[in-house]
């Protein structure tokens, strides 16, 4: 009987290699369609001073398994109608696009960069505002993040 309980014990585990194999092997094949992840996003904002112009800053990493297109950055203020609704992909396909340099096998890292004049400043809402991206894989697969990062406008 003990015999019995063991070889049960040991033919389910077995079966549970076997299942868990099987879906690691699906994980795997199912990886080449995924749509491009985003990391490490970050915001960096300077306000303008004296006679120099601030700017804003934002990097991302994109990893795409089928190559980064394009990546599209929009910031816009937390207390804005943009912030109300987020925006959507149709919206983010015309906005400005961020800067992409390849930084592993299927991975580019992207920098949005645009200076911020001393008028601009004055007319931007104070206060908090988000950064959204949309990338875009060369495969057409995309994914919208509306709160990528976020910043203080002072």
């Amino acid at each position: 009987m003990e015999y019995l309980m063991s070889r049960r014990v040991a033919l389910s585990l077995a079966a549970g290699v076997v299942v868990v194999g099987g879906a690691g092997a699906f994980a795997l094949a199912y990886a080449g369609d995924q749509p491009p992840a985003l990391a490490q996003s970050t915001a960096r904002y300077t306000a303008p001073d004296g006679g120099r112009d601030g700017s804003l800053t934002f990097t991302t990493e994109v990893t795409a398994s089928s190559g980064v297109k394009n990546v599209r950055v929009l910031a816009y203020p937390a207390g804005s109608s943009v912030a109300e609704k987020g925006p959507t992909a149709k919206e983010m396909a015309s906005v400005e696009s961020a800067d992409c340099v390849p930084a592993g096998k299927d991975t580019a890292r992207c920098t949005y960069s645009v200076k911020v004049t001393a008028a601009e400043s004055k007319s931007s809402p104070k206060g908090p505002w988000r950064v959204a991206v949309l990338a875009t894989g060369t495969d057409g697969s995309t994914t919208l993040d509306t709160r990528a990062a976020d910043f203080t406008v002072r």
